[in-house]
């Protein structure tokens, strides 16, 4: 890419990868430039360090969205786009035994939120790469499929506590500390309709002393988040990040397909 790319990012707290992306565009690490900053909580401390940086930044609340879906299900507001049965085909964060009720009341409700998400977004487009940094909404293929208008060409990434695929969701530290793992570590990831299961980019790890606390192994990851978050968005802006699906096949015969994130000097 020629040129600074356009950053957004979307938080829900103190926003510490935030800040680290952020000094990196400022110190030239990144060849990028922060354009806003949404959150879906207001007065939390990632907003304050945008607007120390004088960084634009918004605040969608999905509350308002569930209490007004609880109210009155029937004559709930959906965007004019919306199709229900082909979101529920696309997903994967529910299983297919899912309680219908409780999935129609979560795609309905962030699909309202994400619409209005969008439009905020697009004030500010064109936005090249939209990174998570510590928002902690699943995005559905409501707005995943109008964000990434080139499917072969994902432009949202997220940064997750644990060496994935092990440990998906909330608490990956915590969950690598429990299960009296050697070693604990971070991964940058594109989204895609699951929960933290989209291609990987980039992975780094750090030792678990037998006398670490789970304290200590949080502060060794953010430690290691705040190093691989810019470098992997320093890889996409220099275009440097390609993904490539590749089909394998089992000894029993069965062919899967396999989506992996690679960069140029792995060409």
């Amino acid at each position: 890419m020629g040129g600074n790319i356009r950053i957004g990012a979307l938080i829900s707290g103190g926003g510490t990868n935030l800040q680290a992306i952020i000094d990196a565009c400022e110190d030239g690490r990144i060849n990028g430039d922060m354009v806003f900053v949404g959150s879906d909580h207001p007065n939390v401390k990632g907003l304050e360090r945008a607007n120390k940086h004088h960084i634009p930044s918004f605040v969608v609340e999905y509350g308002p969205f569930v209490q007004s879906y609880r109210n009155n299900p029937d004559q709930f507001p959906l965007p004019d786009d919306f199709a229900y049965s082909e979101i529920v085909a696309n997903q994967h964060l529910f299983h297919s035994d899912a309680i219908e009720e409780r999935v129609r009341a979560f795609f309905y409700t962030r699909a309202a939120a994400e619409k209005k998400l969008l439009s905020k977004i697009n004030s500010f487009a064109p936005v090249n790469l939209l990174v998570l940094a510590g928002f902690m909404r699943n995005l559905t293929p409501y707005f995943i499929d109008r964000f990434n208008t080139d499917p072969n060409n994902p432009r949202i990434m997220n940064i997750h506590p644990a060496i994935l695929p092990s440990f998906p969701g909330v608490d990956g530290y915590g969950d690598t500390f429990r299960y009296g793992c050697k070693a604990g570590g971070c991964t940058v990831h594109f989204i895609d309709y699951g929960e933290d299961s989209g291609p990987i980019i980039g992975q780094r790890t750090f030792p678990i002393l037998e006398t670490d606390t789970l304290e200590d192994v949080k502060r060794k990851g953010l430690e290691q988040e705040w190093l691989l978050y810019p470098e992997c968005i320093q890889n996409f802006a220099k275009g440097l990040i390609k993904t490539v699906k590749t089909t394998h096949r089992l000894a029993n015969g069965e062919v899967y397909q396999r989506t992996v994130v690679k960069t140029a000097q792995e060409r």
